[in-house]
C-alpha cells in the first residue's frame, strides 16, 4: 500500500480543511434555536461538543470530526482522525463510549486501503476504551474519514472552553506547528525526523491528559486544532469574559515549523486563522514566525487547560509523565481591554 500518496489526493489536509471560524459563525447566524432545559451545551456555544442531561447522574456528550488525509499511510490516517474526533470529547472532561464511523471514498479506492483506514480508527478508538458500533459512508472524489463519538459525564462536572478564571494558570499538553510540517510534506520538503514526530503527536491521544486534569480544579478546556492556538484561545477568553495572558518563550513550537514559518511555507488556514482571531489579539513585538505559529490549524492538538493557580504545580508536574509536552503558557487576568488574548 505505498504506491498511493492519499495527501497527494486532496486539496486540503487534516483539519486545514475546516471552514474559517468566521465564516462559520456567519453560516451559523439566524437558525432557530429550540431551548431544552436538558442542553447543557449546544452549538451556539462555540464549545468542543454538545451536552446533553439525561439524569442528575448522567450526561451525554456528542461530537462529530471529519476530515482529509493528513497521512499517506491508510492506516495511520485512521488512527489520525480517530484521535483527532476522540479529543473533542476529552477536553470536556468526560469518557468516550460510543463511536460511528463516517467516511467517503473515491469508487477506484483499492479495498485494502479502505479496511486500512477503517482499522486505524477501530483500534484507536479500542486504545481509548471505546467502540465502534457502525458508521455510513459515501462515494466522493476525495477520501475523508472520521468518527461521531458519544461520551459519558457527571453533569456537573462538564469542562467548557468559557469558564475560565482570572488568575487561572494556562497549560498546553503538545507542542505547536503540525499545520506547517504538514503542509511541508505535501511539497516533499519535510525531514523524515520531521515526518515522524508529526505522525507521532497526531497519533496520541489526549486520554492521559484528561485523566489528569479532572483530579484538579480546572475551570475551562479545549483542544487546540483547526482553529490555531490562539483562534481557540480568543475563544477561551472571550467566552469567559477575560484576557489570557501569554508567555510566548514558554510556548513549545516544533523547531522545524519555525524554520518552514520564517521561509513562509503556511498552510491557507493559517491565514483564516489569523484574519479571525487578530482582531482580538495584542501581538506586541512578538515575530512574524512566531506568530504564524501561533494562528496554525493544528490536526490533533493538545489540550489547553484553565486550572487554578494553585492546583498548577501539581497539574503540570503529573502531565510530564505521560503529555508529549506539557507547558506553563501564561495565565488568565481581568478583561481590562478591548483584547482577549496579550502575547508577552
Amino acid at each position: 500500500m505505498n504506491d498511493i500518496k492519499l495527501t497527494k489526493l486532496t486539496k486540503c489536509s487534516g483539519c486545514g480543511a475546516k471552514v474559517g471560524a468566521g465564516e462559520l459563525a456567519k453560516l451559523l447566524t439566524g437558525l432557530n434555536l429550540k431551548h431544552d432545559e436538558n442542553l447543557i451545551v449546544g452549538y451556539d456555544k462555540s464549545d468542543d461538543c454538545c451536552v446533553y442531561r439525561i439524569s442528575d447522574e448522567l450526561a451525554i456528550v456528542q461530537t462529530l470530526d471529519f476530515f482529509p488525509p493528513i497521512a499517506d499511510d491508510p492506516y495511520m490516517f485512521g488512527q489520525i482522525a480517530a484521535t483527532n474526533a476522540l479529543s473533542d470529547v476529552y477536553a470536556m472532561g468526560a469518557e468516550p463510549k460510543l463511536a460511528l464511523n463516517i467516511m467517503c471514498v473515491p469508487e477506484s479506492m483499492d479495498k485494502e486501503y479502505v479496511h486500512a483506514i477503517l482499522r486505524g480508527g477501530y483500534d484507536k478508538v479500542f486504545e481509548a476504551g471505546a467502540v465502534i458500533a457502525g458508521g455510513h459512508s459515501i462515494y466522493d472524489d476525495e477520501p475523508k474519514y472520521g468518527l461521531s463519538v458519544t461520551g459519558f459525564v457527571h453533569p456537573d462536572k462538564v469542562l467548557k472552553n468559557c469558564g475560565a478564571h482570572a488568575g487561572d494558570v494556562l497549560i498546553l499538553t503538545k507542542p505547536l506547528g503540525i499545520g506547517i510540517l504538514t503542509t511541508a510534506h505535501k511539497a516533499d520538503m519535510l525531514s523524515p525526523d520531521g515526518a515522524e514526530l508529526c505522525l507521532q503527536l497526531m497519533s496520541t491521544l489526549n486520554k492521559s491528559a484528561r485523566d489528569c486534569m479532572v483530579k484538579y480544579r480546572v475551570s475551562a478546556c479545549t483542544d487546540i486544532t483547526g482553529f490555531s492556538f490562539l483562534g481557540h484561545l480568543c475563544e477561551m477568553a472571550n467566552g469567559s469574559k477575560t484576557t489570557a495572558i501569554v508567555d510566548t518563550n514558554a510556548v513549545s513550537i516544533i523547531p522545524e515549523a519555525l524554520e518552514f514559518a520564517s521561509m513562509g511555507i503556511l498552510p491557507a488556514g493559517m491565514y483564516r486563522n489569523r484574519s479571525f482571531a487578530e482582531p482580538y489579539c495584542n501581538l506586541g513585538q512578538v515575530s512574524t514566525a512566531i506568530c504564524d505559529a501561533l494562528f496554525d490549524p493544528q490536526t490533533s492538538g493538545g489540550l489547553l487547560i484553565a486550572v487554578h493557580k494553585d492546583d498548577a504545580d501539581a497539574l503540570m508536574s503529573e502531565l510530564k509523565a505521560c503529555v508529549p509536552c506539557a507547558q506553563r503558557v501564561g495565565k488568565m487576568a481581568e478583561r481590562i481591554s478591548e483584547y482577549a488574548v496579550i502575547l508577552n
